[in-house]
């Protein structure tokens, strides 16, 4: 079990921001998600791939399935790079759009005039 703990706390995270969905509307906006993420993900994967070849980082084989990606990048770590931004950007889009929602409702002082 040690082995999917990492695809676990990544699927989690999926599950825990899902909710967020019908307010946010991220994933009905692929393309847009897309460009915030895809770009943030290519940089940061280069980074981890270079911090491998050169063993300044290294990944316990214990808490991963054994999938390898080129350049030496576990499937999890890519994974992180693309789930963990998914779930920022589902966040903000529903704190945003809850914010915008707030702002616009009458002031409890003001309801009843």
């Amino acid at each position: 079990m040690d082995h999917l703990r990492y695809l676990l706390l990544l699927a989690g995270c999926l599950a825990v921001t899902l909710p967020l969905e019908p307010s946010a509307r991220v994933y009905r906006r692929p393309a847009r998600l897309a460009r915030a993420v895809l770009p943030v993900a290519a940089f940061f994967l280069a980074w981890d791939a270079l911090a491998i070849a050169t063993g300044v980082w290294w990944y316990d084989p214990r808490h991963l399935v054994g999938v390898t990606l080129p350049l030496s990048v576990p499937l999890e770590e890519a994974l992180f790079f693309l789930v963990v931004p998914v779930c920022a950007v589902l966040t903000l889009e529903a704190v945003r759009r809850l914010s915008s929602i707030l702002r616009q409702a009458p002031h409890p002082s003001e309801r009843g005039r």
